[in-house]
């Protein structure tokens, strides 16, 4: 019987670890995986894991499990990759999404399971306003905002008037009208393109004929690298300056190289910030990855931050939804862009920059803020949040 009772009690003793291990909480991440975008999805989910690694796989000091979907720029796809995650892999948060049109797809059928989406790149209009959910979380920006900063810094450069195009989607709508809310000036027409189109030799046509002062563009990824590239070969470079929103970034300018020179960009981040945790960043992505991060990488790395202050202040504990909504808007962690809080509809309140490309001192071309028009900017559409 002694025998027996001492054996029981080494088994028991070399099962005591398996027994006090930690489950990891498992999060899902959605995003443009393959195809033209993949390089916007890609930075994404580089910038996010980043900060995971350098924590050592963990956020808020319990171990994470990161499931990554590609939503393939279909929404119908988005909403499959966030059934799967929820049903069959239980995650409890979801990050990412890159496209305002799976946004806007996606975000309903994960607020109605009660599971948080920390998005790091596409902010919608609508789900800044009447449409907010307490369950979403920015952390980059609502759309409008990074086409308003260029409104009011045209506003400031005095030009009288401006051609604005976009792709014909939600995002594209949104990034118009947020430039024409602190635009003073008249905008001679607004172009709207399919958003599978690369070759935009007939809109610049059209854009030559309004003789504008200034042309305002939101072209994101493949689209941008391919417009600012004929924008240069027609000669519209030298004659009509080219502002710009989510179209010059570290994921663009290899591509876009010295035809991008003097195009300037609203952005709320932006590589010569001067904020440690920036400088940082930035030197542990380059030595990860062997390439200049862009925006997308520096928000999701802020997504990832923001996630290990909310997981820290719950110990882990995720089923307390009010107390991890509660550590979430505390927003307790130090971004790279700096000054980081968030508005009653859980968008950032944020400065905004206008950046320039540049050569570096390297030679390469890279961005340079040049101005900050908004300090502590909040979204347009907060109000109509019912969230106090």
């Amino acid at each position: 019987m002694k025998r027996e009772l001492a054996v029981a009690a080494l088994i028991s003793t070399l099962l005591a670890p398996a027994a006090y291990a930690e489950d990891p909480i498992k999060i899902g991440f959605i995003a443009e995986l393959s195809g033209p975008p993949a390089v916007l999805g890609t930075d994404q989910y580089d910038g996010f894991m980043l900060a995971v690694e350098r924590n050592g796989g963990k956020l808020g000091g319990k171990p994470v499990e990161i499931i990554k979907e590609d939503s393939k720029l279909r929404p119908e796809i988005g909403i499959q990759a966030a059934r799967k995650l929820i049903e069959q892999d239980g995650v409890k948060i979801i990050t990412g999404v890159t496209f305002t049109n799976i946004m806007m797809a996606v975000l309903p059928r994960v607020a109605e399971k009660e599971v948080f989406l920390v998005g790091s790149m596409a902010g919608p209009a609508p789900l800044a306003g009447a449409r907010c959910s307490r369950y979403k979380f920015k952390a980059s920006w609502q759309n409008d905002a990074l086409a308003e900063v260029m409104g009011q810094y045209a506003t400031e450069q005095g030009y009288k008037n401006v051609v604005a195009l976009a792709p014909n989607y939600q995002a594209g709508k949104d990034y118009i009208a947020g430039f024409k809310r602190y635009y003073k000036g008249e905008v001679l027409d607004e172009i709207y393109t399919p958003l599978n189109q690369l070759d935009f030799s007939a809109e610049l046509t059209q854009v030559a004929t309004h003789q504008p002062e200034a042309v305002f563009v939101f072209y994101p990824g493949g689209l941008g690298i391919n417009f600012v590239r004929q924008y240069h070969m027609l000669g519209l470079s030298k004659t009509t300056p080219l502002l710009t929103a989510s179209t010059i970034d570290g994921t663009t300018l290899p591509a876009m190289q010295e035809t991008a020179l003097g195009v300037k960009g609203g952005s709320h981040w932006s590589p010569d910030l001067d904020v440690p945790e920036n400088k940082e960043f930035i030197a542990a992505f380059k030595e990860k990855y062997g390439r200049m991060p862009s925006q997308y990488a520096a928000q999701s790395y802020d997504a990832a931050l923001l996630l290990d202050s909310a997981i820290a202040k719950v110990d882990g504990n995720l089923d307390d939804k009010q107390a991890f909504m509660k550590a979430m808007k505390a927003a307790d962690f130090k971004s790279t862009r700096g000054k980081f809080r968030f508005g009653n509809n859980n968008f950032p309140i944020q400065d905004m920059h206008a950046v320039e490309v540049v050569k570096g001192d390297d030679g390469q071309v890279t961005l340079r803020r040049v101005s900050t028009p908004f300090k502590d900017h909040a979204d347009a559409y907060h109000a109509e949040c019912p969230m106090s």
